[in-house]
């Protein structure tokens, strides 16, 4: 079974994903670590020197790749993954579970400003623009986010009570 957390930067998707390995005991794998090892460049060297329609395309083809294998995996994919090449229909014409780990505004805010130095999305924004910057975002990406079959608020919630809210989906 391939397990699909998708969301917005900092909902967690990682860091869920690996806990929820340990939990479940599949294979985890971040989908933009796996686009930057098979390219051998970051994904912001990528875009840089290869422009965001080869960075798209390139993601589709492992994601499709990733998701043709028959191992059972926790698959990460990016936050703009699902948004582009029509990547949730081809996510669920592979029977995937997509889950959808949703955060608010202020949630995300909170999360990103601590660490927007390692975002480039974000990193030139003062404090001050990034909820408005995530609210755009977040308005543009709901309609393909909303395509996940199941969605788990992480407002107020620990990385533990997430998981075991994911587990349950599973049984």
């Amino acid at each position: 079974m391939h397990i699909v957390l998708l969301g917005y930067m900092a909902s967690g998707k990682s860091t869920i994903g690996k806990l929820l390995s340990k939990q479940i005991n599949y294979p985890f794998l971040d989908l933009d670590e796996y686009i930057t090892q098979n390219e051998k460049l970051t994904i912001p060297e990528i875009f840089a020197q290869k422009g965001e329609i080869y960075f798209r395309k390139k993601e589709h083809e492992y994601l499709k790749e990733v998701l043709q294998n028959k191992q059972d995996v926790i698959l990460s994919l990016g936050g703009g993954t699902p948004c582009y090449a029509n990547n949730m229909e081809l996510i669920h014409q592979q029977n995937a579970l997509s889950i959808y780990l949703r955060a608010s505004i202020a949630t995300l805010t909170d999360r990103i400003v601590k660490h927007k130095s390692t975002r480039p999305l974000v990193a030139f924004l003062t404090d001050e623009q990034v909820p408005e910057f995530i609210a755009k975002h977040l308005f543009e990406r709901r309609f393909f986010y909303e395509q996940a079959q199941k969605t788990v608020s992480i407002d107020a919630k620990t990385e533990k009570e997430t998981v075991q809210e994911i587990i349950q989906f599973l049984q």
